[in-house]
């Protein structure tokens, strides 16, 4: 079960971003856990990464692994939309991109991917590629790594 809440004012595709998650989670093979994620805005997540990870800013995604051995609970992701769309105005492509790329960001964090150190965040973002690209009937966008 995919549960996604909306507690923001950005009109989103909420039907693109279950289908999104629905293929990562196939693509990392765990298509029969559950997971909740929840649209945000900057002021949410911003108050949650400082409650969660001491960092007094907005960030665009947090993720929050419950899943454990014989649980096929996944966790709980959140995503700040107006982080989202910035990014996208910044790189060029559109909020819907830039919110597959989030999803299926969350999701690899989810199963245990990191991002902390260079080289974790560009094999975290290589991986993020590959599930993007079977979502694309075209190659996927070109997305920018931001270090």
């Amino acid at each position: 079960m995919i549960a996604i809440g909306n507690r923001q004012r950005i009109p989103v595709d909420r039907g693109r971003i279950r289908r999104t998650v629905r293929t990562a989670l196939a693509a990392l093979g765990v298509w029969d856990h559950e997971l909740s994620l929840t649209l945000v805005d900057d002021r949410a997540i911003r108050r949650l990464n400082a409650r969660y990870r001491g960092a007094r800013r907005a960030t665009d995604v947090l993720a929050f692994p419950l899943g454990g051995p014989g649980r096929p609970v996944l966790g709980e992701a959140i995503i700040s939309v107006e982080a989202a769309r910035r990014q996208a105005r910044r790189v060029g492509h559109s909020l819907r991109e830039e919110l597959d790329l989030l999803c299926c960001h969350a999701c690899l964090h989810l199963v245990g991917w990191d991002d902390r150190e260079p080289l974790e965040a560009r094999l975290m973002h290589l991986r993020e590629m590959a599930l993007l690209g079977r979502l694309y009937a075209r190659p996927a966008p070109t997305l920018h790594v931001v270090a």
